[in-house]
């Protein structure tokens, strides 16, 4: 039809020039080239393991993925255009979520092509124009699809949680269609104007937060979450992956520079706070430059053996201290376990009292939740004041201040109900917390303790705060199985259902009093 319409204008017309490009497009699309894959579940798995550690349920998400590939073709059955894989990965900055999806291309054999989606407002980045528009184009997966050479590559669709909206529509709309296994093997580009078929097409999504992306594109995504990796880990992964890489980077030869795992994790601990490890990349980059520079410059003869000394030469003083025991050596003071779109966090509550008036002062830029949950805790204590230990004296004509520190950072969410219940029974009481007990959980009026959401990045969040006792809700029992095993090992949970369980571990005991004879 458009060759028809082509030879009819002729050579002289200006819209011989947009049929030629239309055209151009519609050959480009690689409609009948596949890409062999490699269906060997075990050779894909070593794949994965050789170029990431952990991750394991992207790594057996993948391999169910090959297994089944692999049965279907061993006995005959076609395969279901209805079954396409979309894997969404969500988590901190730095985990690995984009590095993997190269990785999994390698694994199936197949051609990797990243498109990003941060910013972009424009539905028709996705759809493409209608020819009728002056400089029309296809869209970016029709474009994905052109560069890949192949119809089944792996396509990552990178921070898909920063896709924006605006009078031109909403890209995050247009992507529904795209990401519905039930519906992709026949996406419409709105510039090509005929079917393409994605459902071989293995999409890999990725995001730092889940709030941010629309509830009906959430429900078609196959969800997986990454969590922070423990220092082990980032040990583990600084020496096979991180510390090569850097060396290579800055010319050093292996033999030249050597480094202990002990060393290692003292940069782990003492020069980042981060879910991730690139941070910790920068950091060991910094001590190699440092290193090469002294080479170069016949300081120093190779080998050299990094040590402590020549970390603080290289990255200056400790940058993060452990500060959980002295700040909790006072009555009113709590440490709470919180999630970040970086990962977990120790979080500090502090509470005091003042003479005068009859009120409850909230400060450190909470949200409305999280103000709600300061009420509830002081309508708690107060009521059940006897059963706690605390004067109901204690009450009278007092005002009431909950501060909760980094006051420059937002804060919201009620799994901080039974940490800001804790700081002001401390206080009304005059028993301190135990500097090694941190907690998370929602607190109701009755008292009852409610679950609550991250807990593997709070857990990891409170071990590598140096917390070896975790007060979690009963209800969140079952997700201790999501933390690593030597996590586990090193710390004491404690599942509670109501506040007064929690106070009984969490506080102090009463100093004995002496009686003279």
């Amino acid at each position: 039809k458009e060759l028809g319409r082509l030879e009819r204008v002729g050579e002289q017309s200006g819209e011989s020039s947009v049929i030629r490009t239309y055209l151009d497009w519609l050959i480009a699309v690689p409609w009948s080239k596949r890409s062999e894959e490699r269906l060997e579940p075990v050779h894909a798995r070593e794949v994965l393991d050789a170029d990431h550690a952990g991750l394991e349920d992207v790594k057996d998400r993948v391999t169910e993925y090959l297994a089944v590939r692999k049965l279907r073709q061993d006995r005959g059955i076609p395969n279901d255009k209805k079954s396409g894989a979309i894997l969404t990965l969500i988590g901190p900055p730095g985990t690995g979520k984009t590095s993997i999806g190269e990785s999994v291309a390698r694994a199936l054999n197949r051609e990797f092509v990243r498109m990003s989606l941060g910013g972009i407002r424009d539905e028709a980045e996705i759809r493409g124009h209608r020819r009728t528009y002056i400089g029309s184009l296809p869209g970016r997966l029709v474009r994905a699809l052109r560069d890949a050479g192949t119809m089944n590559p792996v396509i990552l669709l990178d921070e898909v949680d920063k896709v924006g909206a605006d009078w031109r529509g909403d890209p995050s709309a247009a992507l529904l269609e795209v990401l519905d296994p039930a519906q992709n093997h026949s996406f419409r580009d709105h510039y090509l104007d005929v079917e393409l078929d994605l459902s071989d097409v293995f999409f890999i999504a990725t995001a730092n937060i889940a709030d941010t992306i629309p509830g009906p594109l959430l429900d078609r995504m196959e969800v997986i979450r990454f969590d922070g990796y423990t220092v082990d880990e980032k040990t583990a992964i600084a020496r096979g992956y991180l510390w090569p890489r850097q060396r290579e980077r800055n010319g050093l030869l292996e033999e030249e520079v050597s480094v202990s795992d002990d060393v290692i994790r003292t940069v782990v601990s003492e020069y980042t706070r981060e879910a991730g490890v690139r941070q910790l990349e920068r950091e060991l980059g910094k001590i190699l430059r440092k290193t090469a520079t002294k080479i170069a410059s016949g300081k120093v003869e190779p080998p050299v053996t990094v040590d402590v000394d020549v970390v603080r030469d290289a990255l200056g003083r400790q940058k993060v201290f452990q500060e959980v025991a002295e700040r909790t050596a006072v009555p009113g003071v709590a440490t709470g376990l919180a999630v970040t779109g970086t990962g977990g966090d120790v979080l500090f509550v502090e509470a005091t009292a003042m003479e005068g008036g009859n009120d409850l002062v909230l400060t450190g830029q909470l949200g409305d939740v999280m103000k709600e949950s300061a009420r509830i805790a002081l309508s708690f204590i107060r009521s059940h004041a006897d059963e706690l230990g605390v004067e109901p004296e204690s009450f009278k004509d007092k005002t009431f201040h909950v501060h909760v520190p980094a006051g420059a950072i937002p804060k919201d969410g009620p799994s901080a109900g039974i940490t800001m219940s804790t700081a002001l029974a401390s206080l009304l009481s005059g028993r301190p917390v135990k500097h090694t007990v941190g907690m998370t959980g929602e607190v109701t009026l009755q008292g009852r303790v409610l679950p609550i959401g991250g807990l593997k990045q709070k857990v990891l969040a409170a071990h590598a705060a140096g917390l070896t006792d975790v007060i979690i809700p009963e209800r969140n029992r079952a997700d201790l199985d999501d933390v690593p095993e030597d996590v586990r090992e090193a710390m004491s949970f404690h599942p509670v259902m109501t506040l007064g369980e929690v106070l009984d571990l969490a506080l102090e005991p009463k100093p004995q009093q002496l009686h003279a004879l």
